[in-house]
């Protein structure tokens, strides 16, 4: 039976500790023609907002405050990965082999609900966005500013992994974990094929 919803909670930093704070919610569901991904956040409104129009895409969001999902498809290492920003904008790329970029600033229907201390999102990703098969998921958020920066992650890399001096890297594949669109829409769901992946040309 499909769950028709799932959940994660961003509870650890990139390399594996505990974050201090209430952790970032995400919640995923199928909807007509596509995927409907809820955040639920502190907001820390640092750094400040991006000066791009709300709504709109933004280039290099992650510089600023922003929850994070990542879809792969661990076989071709395609994969699509979706910006949200408390202050409105968003930034979906499309990726083919680790950080490769073939397809950025798609638009997004993005709505943003901010209180004081926390915000809500609700974002609709159409399934032409999404490479084939996906299999494998991770989620981040970002926030602070110069060293303050705060880089948290879902699936984290595991401490006995770390390596001396070792920086923030949200493209160590490796560490995404099995995830299946089936899981939310049932055995039987075949993943619409998208024309935009058959057009996709890595080196463009």
């Amino acid at each position: 039976m499909p769950v028709l919803l799932m959940e994660f909670k961003i509870e650890n930093t990139w390399d594996g500790f505990p974050v201090k704070h209430e952790p970032v919610c995400i919640k995923l569901s199928p909807v007509d023609k596509g995927m409907k991904m809820e955040v639920s956040a502190p907001f820390f409104n640092d750094p400040p907002a991006p000066l791009g129009e709300p709504g709109k895409p933004f280039s290099e969001l992650w510089n600023y405050e922003v929850v994070e999902a990542f879809f792969l498809n661990d076989t071709t290492e395609q994969y699509l990965e979706v910006e949200l920003c408390p202050h409105g904008q968003h930034l979906v790329l499309l990726l083919s082999g680790r950080r490769n970029i073939w397809k950025k600033e798609l638009e997004l229907s993005f709505k943003v609900f901010r209180g004081e201390t926390n915000w809500e999102g609700i974002a609709l990703l159409p399934w032409s966005y999404f490479p084939p098969n996906v299999t494998r998921f991770n989620s981040f958020a970002i926030h602070g500013s110069n060293d303050r920066r705060s880089y948290e992650a879902l699936y984290p890399v595991p401490q006995h992994e770390l390596q001396q001096g070792q920086q923030p890297d949200f493209h160590r594949l490796e560490y995404f974990k099995p995830f299946s669109l089936n899981m939310l829409l049932g055995e039987e769901w075949k993943q619409p094929e998208s024309d935009m992946w058959l057009k996709e040309r890595p080196d463009v």
